[in-house]
């Protein structure tokens, strides 16, 4: 299980493919609503990459893209997954249906 909500966030903004920094917080703020700030994001991807659970590529500049490892995107599914049955859990003790 991940430490906390910024590294499932990261994980699911490159689930579609390697992104630099800039714009694994863009899809972020597409898919949840809000940016992570400086700290929280290059903290979690520190974190991540310290797992295996992604990994840098070559970039350009100041650009550095990263991926997912295979480990990272197994990791990924298990905790979407669990999510998946906490929410589902949750709205039926609420007597409200999933959307």
């Amino acid at each position: 299980m991940l430490a906390n909500d910024a590294q499932i966030l990261v994980l699911c903004a490159l689930a579609e493919g390697p992104l630099h920094g800039y714009a694994i917080n863009a899809a972020i703020e597409q898919f949840a609503g809000e940016r992570l700030g400086p700290g929280s994001l290059y903290g979690a991807l520190a974190r991540l990459e310290a797992k295996g659970l992604i990994e840098a590529m070559d970039g350009v500049g100041r650009q550095r893209p990263v991926r997912l490892t295979p480990q990272g995107t197994a990791l990924l599914e298990r905790e979407l997954r669990a999510m998946a049955e906490v929410s589902r859990t949750g709205l039926r003790r609420l007597g409200v249906s999933p959307a």
